[in-house]
């Protein structure tokens, strides 16, 4: 493959690019650009962090999962391209120099150009936005000075540019059916390869095949990266449901899905760091069929329905028959999921997320629950798990015991008492099998003290 994109405001043209050269590597080894740091190779320390924009704006990502066929077309800035021409530092480099902001040094560039991208796209939320870079020496406090310190600076003009410059439009686009290496600009291009190559890889942000390579060193065979599928992004609505293209990012749902259903919106925003969300796609998260991702729980509890593509052919099911079992979806060979719609509804749900850490950790258990009533009597209900199982599952056991009772404590606990029938969940390092179901039960009842006003979460009880 032949790409051609930016470096620090400098054209880069490549040819015959491997599908398995991360970015890091290539501006580490091939253009010694050392400021981009190796760190964990996974995407959780932030080492890595580049700032690549295009048409859609500005976002951090992770080098290190990055490969180089993503950033094809795009402008990529390195913590050496923060500052101006003239080589007057960007202020969050002055800012953490002044607050000091660093002592060994290594996490630094990726600090700056977070805390850069961050300032660009006007967001002053630093702990959010510096949560997915690691720091072991300086306990982060003169970090989040540093960050503060730069929120009402202008932008240097060198970076506007980067923020307004548009791509042109990419004309139709025929794929070679035995090519190896493709990145399609369009669903049906996507599809027509993808049929005859049923046994290709498809990389949508990368932020589970990125770990195939760097830390499984796995071969990738024919790849088909569908980034520039534009077509496969977005989210519409109409007066009656919300269609949500797969390969929407989680930073682009979290800010759809706020206004409709804030809860679910709160827990994307704990789902690993902005560098990851930023890359990672709601398509991929369902489509990789993981017991523990965050997103396919919630999407069942709203009773979400996920459309799939073969070729010309295309198909709906409910989104919890798509899981079948541990490693097992039901998807055809070359078939890939296409969009997810959900109904528009009133917003009952309520997602809970339990991990070790708040940021940036796996979830031991996810609950994303929903009941509906009728005065105080219980007509409906859909409670979704995580960890709980081989795969995402409803606890249809609990859920009966629920429906058509009163809304109380006592009809809670019961439904409590009938989820030991629903699940038998594994012990491993994250939680052991009693414990996740304990604290699943308890989410139950959780959710009814949500929903009578009294305050559960311990980020916001106070005295």
């Amino acid at each position: 493959m032949d790409i051609t994109f930016s470096l620090n405001g400098n054209p880069v043209s490549l040819t015959d690019v491997s599908p398995t050269i991360t970015l890091l590597d290539w501006l580490r080894e091939e253009r010694h650009l050392t400021g981009t740091k190796e760190g964990c190779n996974e995407g959780d320390c932030g080492a890595c962090t580049v700032m690549i924009s295009d048409a859609d704006g500005s976002r951090a990502l992770n080098g290190c999962i990055l490969f180089l066929p993503q950033v094809n077309g795009k402008h990529v800035t390195t913590v050496e391209g923060l500052a101006a021409p003239d080589g007057a530092l960007h202020p969050a480099q002055t800012a953490m120099i002044d607050h000091h902001g660093s002592q060994c040094g290594f996490c630094t560039p990726g600090f700056v150009v977070s805390m850069a991208t961050a300032h660009l796209n006007g967001s002053a939320d630093h702990d959010t936005q510096l949560a997915g870079n690691l720091c072991r020496c300086t306990g982060y406090a003169p970090i989040i000075r540093a960050a503060e310190a730069i929120t009402d600076q202008p932008v240097p003009d060198h970076l506007l540019f980067l923020a307004s410059n548009t791509e042109a439009p990419q004309p139709a686009q025929t794929l070679p059916l035995d090519s190896t290496l493709v990145q399609p600009r369009s669903a049906d291009a996507l599809a027509t390869w993808y049929a005859a190559n049923p046994d290709a890889t498809l990389i949508a942000g990368a932020t589970d095949v990125g770990l195939w390579v760097t830390k499984q060193f796995r071969d990738l065979g024919k790849v088909a990266f569908l980034n520039q599928c534009s077509d496969l992004r977005g989210i519409t609505e109409t007066d009656h449901e919300i269609r949500i293209g797969a390969m929407t990012t989680l930073s682009d749902l979290e800010t759809a899905i706020a206004p409709h259903h804030p809860s679910f919106a709160a827990m994307i925003r704990r789902y690993a760091s902005v560098q990851v969300r930023n890359a990672a796609t709601i398509g991929g998260n369902i489509a990789n069929g993981s017991p523990i991702g965050d997103g396919p729980p919630a999407l069942i509890a709203l009773g979400a329905t996920l459309h799939l593509r073969q070729g010309d052919r295309r198909r709906a099911l409910v989104i919890e028959d798509y899981f079948i079992d541990y490693g097992k979806q039901d998807r055809s060979p070359g078939e890939f999921v296409e969009a997810i719609t959900l109904p528009k509804q009133p917003d009952t749900l309520r997602c809970y997320k339990l991990s070790k850490r708040f940021d940036q950790d796996i979830s031991a258990v996810c609950a994303c629950l929903s009941i509906t009533r009728d005065g105080d009597t219980i007509a409906a209900a859909r409670l979704a798990y995580g960890g709980m199982a081989g795969i995402p599952k409803r606890a249809s056991t609990a859920e009966a015991a629920l429906i058509g009772k009163a809304f109380t404590e006592a009809t809670i606990r019961e439904s409590m008492g009938a989820m030991v029938q629903d699940f038998q969940p594994l012990s491993d390092m994250r939680a052991s099998a009693g414990y996740r179901l304990q604290t699943a039960q308890n989410m139950l009842l959780r959710y009814l003290h949500d929903a009578q006003g009294t305050a559960t979460n311990v980020l916001e009880v106070a005295p």
